[in-house]
């Protein structure tokens, strides 16, 4: 939900207008839509024992259809006239952070939620400034909620943090 919001934000302020958002909804259907729509039917087909994939051992064929999509998107976006750059930047961004998920999770379980979360303040801060500083509590309240849960040690959301921000900051403020 997160990262459909973030598409549809930086889509509107690329353009400034409506056809932003429907670059920004072509991009949601590629990066969000298509990778969970698998996720879930491989749930209700017995492939992962639930949404979160919460087994690492699970995880990698998962990660690489999402992978996949978001390199559908990347080509789409920069190869199609008219796609919005900071829109090409952002998915760029998302696959870069896709790859390096999917290397970490061939060893070690690294918090998506939480690089998510990092990635996308970063996005808001570097599109919008400062006056977005205060996204920066959705990657500490993400970390901590899968502490909490127990799905995660803080080593993992602590990785999952500084790899969300930093691929989040700069491959997406030095592509855009």
């Amino acid at each position: 939900m997160l990262l459909l919001v973030v598409l549809c934000a930086v889509g509107l302020h690329a353009t400034g207008s409506a056809t932003g958002l429907g670059w920004a909804l072509l991009t949601v259907l590629l990066c969000c839509v298509l990778p969970y729509g698998f996720v879930l039917f491989g749930v209700a087909r017995g492939w992962w024992a639930d949404w979160h994939i919460t087994d690492r051992e699970q995880r990698t064929v998962p990660l690489l259809v999402g992978v996949g999509c978001v390199a559908v998107a990347v080509v789409l976006l920069w190869s199609l006239p008219g796609a919005p750059r900071d829109l090409a930047a952002l998915v760029v961004a998302i696959l870069a952070g896709g790859a390096t998920t999917v290397a970490v999770t061939l060893w070690w379980k690294i918090s998506v939620h939480t690089a998510v979360a990092a990635g996308a303040t970063a996005v808001l801060i570097v599109t919008f400034g400062q006056a977005l500083l205060l996204t920066a509590l959705l990657p500490l309240l993400t970390g901590w909620s899968r502490v909490a849960l127990r799905d995660h040690t803080v080593a993992q959301v602590v990785a999952g943090g500084a790899q969300g921000a930093l691929i989040g900051a700069v491959g997406y403020a030095v592509l855009r």
